[in-house]
């Protein structure tokens, strides 16, 4: 592609996914996606292996409906501009779609831990930023099927979404033909120096445009400033055992529920659902943190609620292409004890905050590597936030992977600076699926937060005429 006078179109990273791009140099993780239970009926042959090379076959076919599966990041040296997806020389799907075997007796826990040994290892970075692996070995013939890739590439709407285009709303596999592909050149130096250039232009003439209308430049700023408040200047809870310094491991845990059943949970009480998930991590944050003995008494923890425009996914999802996440500060009344009385007050909260503009991760001081760089240096001291929390909508049909159901899907995400637990929501063919991800040393008692979770969602449900869990 190029633009009108004949210079090729360069997709350098936004702002936004510069700063995911940095938690490489921290040393934190950096891949997010979702992980499956599939019927593996159709998925072994008659010696019981995994028929991988169908597999194979039947993803290749779907690779150009995601065209960041076949590009590198390309970091060009000092004075050529930020980083840029450019299409891989060569690719072979035989080096992202790959078997892990799941350890006897296969059961969850084994599941778990394949995925978590899977997500210690970085991305290769000569490669397409993304794997598929299939994880058999599963009770009653079942196959996991982890799909991880760095969070550059994708937020967690635009991963599901590019997920979903490697699937079929049918058990019957749609026959693709193999569509040929042929990698655009790798841009000159003169072509990203010009490119870079342009680009410097652009951002000097914006910054004199807003010189030149200092009015409308204060109006942007004031939209935005409510939800840099909730961040900068809102008075943080008080420090609990949740925030510390986080290493290079962490451990899951998950939670099932129906969504229909928190459906009604949220009408009952004039909330959405989004608000019951929160309620939810409320209640288990209070039996994590009092099963440590510390005071929860009027306590409240402060969560980061990702969010996200959806006019925008709905023209990048399918493909990947880069990060478009706001945020939502919500405080969390872990000091009430009645669930009913703690979903009403998160809902009051959500209801007044929503309507604030969200600007995304990478506006204001982080539009520079510089002011990227100093958050980061001080993330792992922040006291702003206690967790982050994640609900994305799924698809509400099921669907197949080369004929194989997905018979449940859990959203992943990893820790980062001093959050030591990330929680993260996934609704799937009538499931409402919770991943509770914590860093192994320092929250390593994550199964009493999830116990917490199903604990205030049953109590929510019992005050649901006719709601059962």
């Amino acid at each position: 592609m190029h633009q009108a006078n004949g210079e090729p179109m360069l997709e350098r990273v936004t702002a936004s996914d510069l700063f995911l791009l940095l938690w490489d140099d921290y040393g934190w993780s950096s891949d997010i996606g979702a992980f499956a239970i599939l019927d593996g009926t159709g998925l072994y042959d008659s010696d019981g292996h995994v028929r991988i090379e169908d597999v194979r076959r039947y993803v290749e076919p779907r690779l150009h409906l995601v065209p960041r599966f076949r590009q590198l990041l390309h970091r060009p040296r000092l004075g050529l501009g930020w980083p840029l997806w450019v299409d891989a020389a060569s690719f072979d799907v035989a080096d992202h779609v790959r078997v892990h075997p799941v350890a006897p007796p296969g059961d969850e826990g084994r599941l778990l831990e394949a995925c978590q040994d899977l997500s210690r290892r970085r991305l290769d970075p000569t490669r397409p930023l993304w794997e598929l692996w299939l994880l058999p070995g599963l009770s009653e013939g079942r196959v996991g099927a982890l799909l991880r890739l760095h969070h550059v590439m994708a937020d967690g709407t635009a991963a599901l979404a590019a997920f979903a285009t490697l699937l079929d709303s049918t058990a019957e596999p749609t026959e693709l033909a193999a569509s040929r592909w042929a990698p655009t050149p790798m841009p000159s130096t003169g072509d990203l120096l010009r490119d870079n250039l342009r680009r410097r232009r652009r951002e000097l003439a914006r910054g004199f445009a807003g010189i030149a209308h200092p009015g409308s430049t204060l109006r942007r700023a004031r939209e935005a400033w409510p939800a840099w408040q909730e961040v900068l200047t809102e008075r943080p809870a008080p420090p609990t055992s949740l925030n510390q310094p986080v290493g290079t491991d962490r451990v899951m845990t998950v939670v099932r529920r129906r969504l229909d059943v928190t459906k009604q949970i949220a009408r009952a009480h004039d909330a959405k659902v989004n608000d019951v998930v929160l309620a939810a991590v409320g209640g288990g944050l209070r039996e994590l943190l009092a099963s440590r003995g510390e005071n929860i008494d009027g306590l409240v923890q402060r969560a980061m609620v990702t969010i996200s425009d959806a006019s925008l996914r709905q023209t990048m999802s399918e493909q990947a292409q880069g990060n478009k996440p706001g945020w939502m500060m919500v405080p969390l009344p872990i000091g009430e004890a009645d669930p009913v009385r703690r979903l009403r007050l998160i809902a009051a909260e959500t209801s007044a905050r929503k309507h604030k503009a969200r600007p995304e991760a990478g506006t204001g001081i982080f539009r520079f590597v510089a002011g990227q760089r100093l958050w980061y240096r001080r993330f792992p001291q922040q006291h702003s936030v206690n967790l982050v929390v994640s609900n994305v909508p799924g698809p509400p049909v099921p669907l197949y992977l080369a004929g194989a159901r997905l018979l449940e899907t859990f959203p992943s995400m990893p820790t980062m600076g001093n959050l030591t637990l990330v929680v993260a929501a996934l609704s799937y063919a009538g499931q409402l699926n919770f991943t509770a991800a914590a860093d192994r040393d320092t929250c390593p008692d994550v199964d009493v937060f999830a116990h917490g979770v199903v604990d205030t969602l049953d109590d929510l449900a019992t005050s649901v005429p006719r709601a059962a869990s």
